[in-house]
């Protein structure tokens, strides 16, 4: 289990700041408000914004403290014993705080451009049938996002220097087919900071309860699933004549 120190700490609230910032600012430029809003919108460009940020905050600020910027994330690693539970504590607190500097330096920039949208706040769309349809959606978002963090980072056979890229990728995947349906946040981080900043609070408990119940499920998931396939040591067999 790795330390952790202030070092990391700051870095998750300023990656998170950041991550936040990228996200709310890509939906207040390219996200439009009305009847139609969810087919006038760039969905293709804000989902690759998504995947680009996080890419570059990984391999950037990542380096003090694991690039998490996410406490589903966070709640993931200490699934799988890579953070104290302390740590994991402080850290969501910092994502909390990073995530809504983050949203207050969005509206500080795009004050009256950001009213209509509520600053980049996420929200469940109509063309879902209601909160239940969210909170799958987060959830399946969110269940894609820490496996990829727990096999490529996290797990026993992780190709870490893939998972930059792996991970943003999948954000962006998630932000492109996601995003028009619930904001693609699977982030409590990225959903709390527009909300506090905007005081756009609807469907709180999907944004909170989704992205954690999906980060568990991926956490089982790799642990009877992917990681035991890796583990189990199938028999040799050997030809006849062959043995010594």
């Amino acid at each position: 289990m790795q330390d952790r120190g202030l070092a990391a700490y700051i870095a998750e609230l300023v990656g998170t700041l950041f991550l936040v910032f990228f996200i709310t600012t890509v939906g207040v430029l390219f996200i439009s408000v009305g009847e139609s809003a969810s087919f006038g919108s760039d969905f293709a460009v804000i989902g690759l914004v998504y995947g680009f940020i996080l890419f570059v905050l990984i391999i950037g600020i990542g380096i003090a403290s694991g690039g998490h910027f996410n406490p589903a994330i966070t709640f993931g690693a200490a699934l799988m014993k890579k953070i104290a539970p302390v740590d994991a504590v402080i850290y969501i607190l910092a994502q909390l705080s990073g995530g809504v500097l983050g949203a207050l330096l969005t509206k500080a920039i795009l004050e009256d451009e950001g009213r209509a949208s509520n600053y980049g706040a996420a929200t469940i769309s109509p063309l879902l049938g209601g909160a239940a349809q969210g909170f799958l959606v987060e959830g399946l978002g969110a269940f894609l996002l820490v496996l990829t963090v727990l096999a490529v980072a996290l797990g026993i056979r992780a190709k870490k220097e893939w998972a930059p890229l792996a991970i943003g990728l999948t954000f962006a995947a998630i932000g492109m087919v996601f995003g028009p349906l619930t904001g693609a946040s699977v982030n409590p981080a990225r959903w709390f900071g527009p909300a506090l900043v905007s005081g756009e609070f609807g469907d709180a408990w999907v944004y909170v309860l989704a992205p954690l119940v999906g980060a568990a499920l991926a956490f089982a998931f790799y642990k009877f699933v992917i990681e035991k396939s890796m583990t189990e040591v199938e028999p040799t067999s050997v030809a006849p004549g062959t043995q010594s």
